[in-house]
């Protein structure tokens, strides 16, 4: 249990004995202490759990160490039949690898799309079951299934279990982490992201987000699955990465899967 949750306990704690053992006379003042005490920490909590790359709920890799010879590539919410076989060309293309935080139900529909992407050299990791938008609000049961539904089927399909997982829009609560820890797997956000994923996401934009400041240890998030497309239906990622792939050649930066970083 990591130190701000079990503060947070004994606050907790702390505030309801307050509340009951306070003398007559101070139960008043002592309840209304307690009540915004507690309501302050919650606050707090829900603060933590709605930045991505916060540590105060757990460990949390957003970055690599700097002296790393390249940075990693990471793609969410895949496998899609029509997306994923062409980024993992265009990876190939450059020799660059990768890792695709897969959804377990979407691994159930295209088997042969997670077992090609370990096949061609890339990891794959847990991005929970249903990428359900309430992830963060989720109870500790539902977390658990949420997340052992997605191992199970990526591992059968990739031949080796996910280390790390990453929590739908990053977003997460206080539990999240007690579950990663009884499944084996680190939390992983990420130094920037294309918000390739939303709507009206533009290519040069998004291109703009992912290259500025490039350097050896960042993790850039981008969209094999759900990802926006232009006017035409063509999928933003694949106007993105060939430009992408060509700045982290010009830089030395070799493209890495977690695993192999």
């Amino acid at each position: 249990m990591n130190r701000l949750l079990s503060a947070s306990i004994g606050l907790h704690g702390a505030a309801l004995g307050a509340a009951i053992l306070a003398p007559g006379p101070r139960r008043g003042a002592a309840r209304r202490w307690a009540l915004a005490t507690v309501a302050a920490n919650q606050a707090v909590l829900t603060a933590a759990g709605m930045c991505p790359r916060s540590r105060l709920l757990g460990p949390n890799l957003a970055r690599l160490p700097a002296d790393l010879r390249g940075l990693v590539l990471s793609f969410d919410d895949g496998p899609d039949p029509d997306v994923t076989p062409r980024v993992l060309d265009l990876l190939d293309a450059a020799g660059a690898k990768a890792s695709f935080f897969c959804l377990g139900q979407r691994a159930r529909a295209f088997e042969d799309l997670v077992r090609e992407i370990a096949r061609r050299g890339h990891s794959v990791e847990n991005h929970t079951e249903h990428h359900y938008r309430h992830f963060a609000a989720l109870g500790r049961a539902a977390m658990r299934r949420e997340i052992a539904g997605a191992q199970e089927v990526l591992t059968r399909l990739a031949g080796r279990p996910p280390r790390f997982f990453r929590a739908p829009m990053g977003l997460r609560n206080p539990l999240l982490q007690p579950v990663l820890d009884e499944s084996g797997l680190r939390l992983a956000s990420w130094t920037r992201r294309a918000l390739d994923g939303a709507r009206h996401c533009q290519p040069e934009a998004a291109l703009r987000r992912l290259t500025r400041d490039l350097a050896p240890g960042d993790l850039l998030l981008m969209h094999d699955g759900n990802c926006a497309r232009d006017a035409a239906g063509r999928p933003v990622v694949l106007d993105i990465l060939p430009p992408l792939l060509e700045r982290m050649r010009a830089l030395d930066l070799p493209g890495l899967s977690l695993v192999s970083a």
